[in-house]
């Protein structure tokens, strides 16, 4: 959520940094219209109820010394129900005020490049070349199928498409590549984490889920409890309304949990194999800044991901994403896209995003500088280090064998007990 001071003092910049998101900037007019009745509103009604408390001191005097206090109550009563008709205005005012407030995305950094959609991304660099087949190369879920590794038909019968049993060695190797990045992410500092997979709307508030993006998300029915679509959810909240002291940060949290997502709006995309599933795994980091370290953070976050891909040898590329493809609650994105061959082309496998203080504003998330400071917002970002079955994707399509085994890279044989290739059975 952006801070009302700021949409006051810088009104213009506010304006145009929201028309960039392709918002209609008119709701900035609009929130300070309803901002300034609101402020006047609360003046109205602190000044009537100082009012109503000293004729109810006047009323109780006369009444002390039995003297007639009709005129009195009924100076009461007119102030009374002045505060009652300023208060339901109040409560309209402010209710359509938070409506709009909630729904305004962050503010964009300046480096970010203005652009309609995904086509208008800058490319920051690339890593590794695409592999040059010398026999016509399998896509994933063709070699999920031959090699026994996930059962999709199954799945669908028993929770509907966009399900997957992972079966055998894909069940072995999709705990392998969990297992590596969370080993790879303790190395690098960041503590894990297991976390709740169901949390409270409040939660999903403080993360930028709620109000906006309900109709993404899975909601347990009669009750105010959502599952995760990932453990930025969960991690970022687990500092929700404290105040930390500064030799507490920065906090890094790294942790695998199951994601679920509805993917509303995304019918007829990527309907084969991992890419696009209602419940799929993902290693998630958080971090937990000041405000003037957060930008270096994005960046050493950034590469923390990169680094899983490197690790795996599997090319991939770094963009940063236009104003037309970068989500709601982030100030700038990087997104890290993995070749994959059956696309021709790269996939997201992980967004890295520095939210500034708009998550830690809705979450009351701040820090001390020292005991007598006052507090300050922190800012909170976070990234995939990676989407597991994405990864797996990858891996299967990028090491796959003209006999149509698939070798595992060497980073991960430990983790598999030493095998060197996938096989049909």
């Amino acid at each position: 959520m952006l801070d009302i001071k700021k949409i006051r003092n810088d009104r213009e910049s506010v304006r145009e940094k929201t028309e960039k998101r392709g918002m209609d900037p008119v709701v900035i007019d609009e929130i300070l219209e309803l901002d300034g009745e609101r402020r006047e509103l609360i003046q109205q009604s602190e000044a009537l109820k100082g009012r109503r408390n000293k004729v109810s001191e006047e009323i109780a005097a006369k009444k002390k010394n039995r003297e007639d206090a009709d005129d009195v109550i009924r100076e009461m009563r007119r102030v009374g129900d002045e505060i009652k008709e300023i208060d339901n205005r109040l409560q309209e005012v402010k209710e359509a005020y938070e409506y709009r407030m909630h729904r305004i995305p962050n503010l964009i950094h300046d480096d970010v490049p203005e652009g309609a959609d995904d086509t208008e991304n800058v490319e920051i660099r690339r890593e590794g070349t695409p592999r040059e087949f010398s026999f016509e190369p399998k896509a994933h879920w063709d070699l999920l199928d031959t090699l026994g590794l996930a059962d999709f038909e199954r799945a669908a019968k028993v929770s509907g498409a966009r399900f997957v049993y992972h079966t055998g060695d894909g069940a072995r190797l999709e705990r392998a590549l969990m297992n590596f990045m969370l080993d790879v992410h303790n190395k690098n500092g960041y503590k894990e984490m297991m976390t709740p997979q169901i949390v409270r709307g409040e939660a999903m508030f403080s993360t930028g889920q709620l109000p906006k993006f309900e109709e993404d998300l899975f909601k347990v029915e009669d009750m105010d409890m959502y599952t995760i679509p990932t453990s930025e959810v969960t991690l970022t909240n687990f500092h929700k309304d404290e105040t930390l002291d500064n030799g507490e940060l920065p906090v890094k949290f790294t942790a695998q949990t199951a994601c679920f997502r509805s993917e509303a709006g995304s019918a007829g995309r990527d309907t084969r194999g991992l890419i696009r599933l209602h419940q799929f795994n993902k290693v998630e980091m958080v971090r937990v800044e000041r405000p003037e370290d957060s930008w270096d953070a994005l960046e050493e976050m950034t590469d923390h991901a990169e680094n899983i891909l490197n690790l795996l040898a599997i090319p991939h590329r770094t963009v940063l994403l236009c104003t037309g493809d970068i989500g709601f609650g982030s100030s700038k994105t990087y997104d890290v896209e993995v070749w994959l061959p059956s696309y021709n082309d790269y996939k997201e496998i992980s967004s890295v995003s520095n939210m500034t203080d708009f998550q830690a504003r809705r979450g009351n998330i701040k820090f001390k500088r020292d005991k007598a400071a006052r507090p300050e917002l922190l800012h909170t970002l976070n990234g995939s280090g990676l989407a597991v079955g994405r990864t797996m994707a990858a891996l299967l399509e990028n090491y796959q064998n003209e006999d149509g085994t698939v070798t595992i890279p060497e980073v991960l044989r430990p983790y598999m007990s030493g095998q060197e290739k996938l096989e049909a059975l």
